[in-house]
């Protein structure tokens, strides 16, 4: 071509999960063993049948192939309040709502409605990689908060307020990690919440795995405050949770008067997410409560299972941080970076992973390891292989 692009989307890396497909296709015809997918995270089980059924009966409306409002059929946005009531005791309208196309579209959302070129975000390492590259390309700057494998890389609050200057328009954390797995406890939330709000900043929360963390309470006290709109912005995705990630099922939780000026964006990008999704998630949230507390279960087996198939001697990869969906993984390369050690590992272990620098810089010596993508009968596979590399 003979014109110019943008020197902002230049200097971004090719999709990291595009990049490593692009690897195995060339050693796909060598290899004297299957490939395992260790890459994308997505669940390798099918969306409820009562789901599906319910949506071939919605396809034949005509209705369903028409463009909704921007931000969503208020009975959808109905739906979703009334489970954001029942998981969070949420204090909430449908006017907090904005479905959005994904995860993904709801965090442009949310940078374009906060922050102008120039502005800084905050954001703990190692990051999803979907964010800093959005980030670079709004010309945004990003502002790396340390990683602590002690912990998992729990984000630190005195960390992060050493960061904070005046340019600062928000602290961006994704809980349960992407990467690591690392899950937030609520009482951290509430501390980096309160230092947002000290400094009339605001914390975005990415919560796309929030509904594969096993336990009886919510997974943070925020939304229960009437102020909560206030110095708060959740970035969600009901792709993973009801396993529906080609559906793009996303949603933008703010305040009115921040939807408001979201949906400037909103229009111009997709207008409306679509209708079909918008049906799949009304009828899933009044539905499908107990079929994801299954899922849930089953996903933190095979989480249990990876820890003590990885903790058999003789393992040359360290494991650091884990949760229900991934394994944040030392590997034993000297002088490799994350890249070179992926392609090792398809070439002579046919494993697909994703290497650490995507997530952050310094992290050349990580791997990313997906559980959702296998089930729990081939992570004893997947691990023998790194266990008996050499």
């Amino acid at each position: 071509m003979n014109y110019a692009v943008s020197p902002l989307i230049e200097a971004v890396h090719y999709p990291p999960i595009s990049e490593v497909r692009s690897w195995a296709a060339d050693y796909n015809n060598r290899l004297e063993f299957p490939l395992i997918d260790l890459c994308q995270a997505v669940p390798d089980y099918p969306p409820a049948q009562e789901l599906t059924n319910y949506l071939a009966e919605a396809v034949a409306d005509p209705l369903t192939a028409r463009y909704t409002p921007d931000e969503g059929l208020a009975s959808v946005r109905e739906a979703l309040a009334g489970r954001y009531k029942r998981i969070y005791a949420a204090n909430l309208s449908t006017d907090n709502i904005c479905l959005t196309v994904g995860a993904s579209q709801a965090f442009w959302l949310a940078m374009m409605a906060l922050c102008q070129a120039g502005d800084e975000v905050i954001i703990q390492t190692p990051y999803y990689f979907d964010h800093d590259m959005g980030l670079s390309m709004l010309g945004i700057k990003q502002i790396y908060a340390p990683f602590d494998p002690a912990d998992g890389g729990l984000p630190s609050v005195a960390a992060i307020s050493r960061l904070i200057t005046p340019k600062t328009r928000a602290i961006l954390l994704v809980t349960p990690s992407n990467p690591t797995g690392t899950v937030t406890p609520p009482a951290l939330i509430e501390k980096l919440y309160a230092l947002a709000a000290e400094h009339k900043i605001t914390l975005v929360l990415d919560e796309t795995y929030a509904d594969f963390i096993v336990s009886d309470s919510a997974p943070h006290q925020l939304l229960s405050r009437t102020d909560w709109g206030k110095n708060f912005i959740q970035i969600m995705s009901f792709g993973k949770t009801y396993s529906l990630t080609g559906y793009r099922a996303g949603l933008l939780l703010a305040s009115e008067r921040f939807i408001h000026h979201a949906l400037k964006a909103q229009d111009t990008m997709v207008v409306c997410q679509p209708r079909i999704t918008q049906l799949a998630l009304a009828f899933a949230a009044e539905n499908l409560d107990s079929w994801v507390a299954g899922n849930t279960r089953m996903m933190a087996k095979r989480h249990e299972r990876f820890c003590q198939e990885f903790a058999i001697p003789g393992n040359p990869f360290e494991l650091v941080a884990s949760g229900s969906f991934f394994g944040w993984v030392r590997h034993p390369f000297k002088g490799l970076t994350g890249r070179q050690a992926a392609k090792r590992l398809i070439a002579e272990a046919g494993l697909l992973t994703l290497p650490g620098e995507v997530f952050g810089p310094g992290f050349e010596c990580y791997l990313r390891l997906a559980l959702g993508n296998i089930g729990e009968e081939m992570i004893p596979e997947a691990v023998r292989r790194l266990r008996e590399y050499r």
